[in-house]
């Protein structure tokens, strides 16, 4: 068990040290959304949001549902993505 959770700690705390990772996370939440609107709800612009779901896709944090698109890709978080936004939202209430 408690392997498991460092893990959540790790991803939590690389998720946490940018804030770009932070909000992106924040934006999605609960949704599938396409980066463009990701963008427009965390105020960050397009071009960096491309570079933080790519790397949040490689620690399986997020998840392209369409990758076959080249426009209008949807994202969602993963089990373990959800689970490090519920770890960053209870440390801050």
């Amino acid at each position: 068990m408690s392997n498991e959770y460092d893990e959540l700690l790790k991803l939590t705390s690389y998720v946490q040290i940018s804030k770009y990772r932070e909000k992106t996370l924040k934006s999605i939440g609960d949704e599938v959304k396409i980066p463009t609107h990701i963008a427009k709800d965390s105020g960050i612009r397009t071009n960096h949001i491309s570079k933080v779901l790519s790397e949040l896709k490689s620690k399986d944090i997020v998840e392209c549902i369409n990758e076959e698109a080249r426009k209008g890709r949807l994202y969602r978080l993963t089990d373990t993505g959800k689970e490090v936004l519920n770890e960053i939202n209870s440390k801050e209430d």
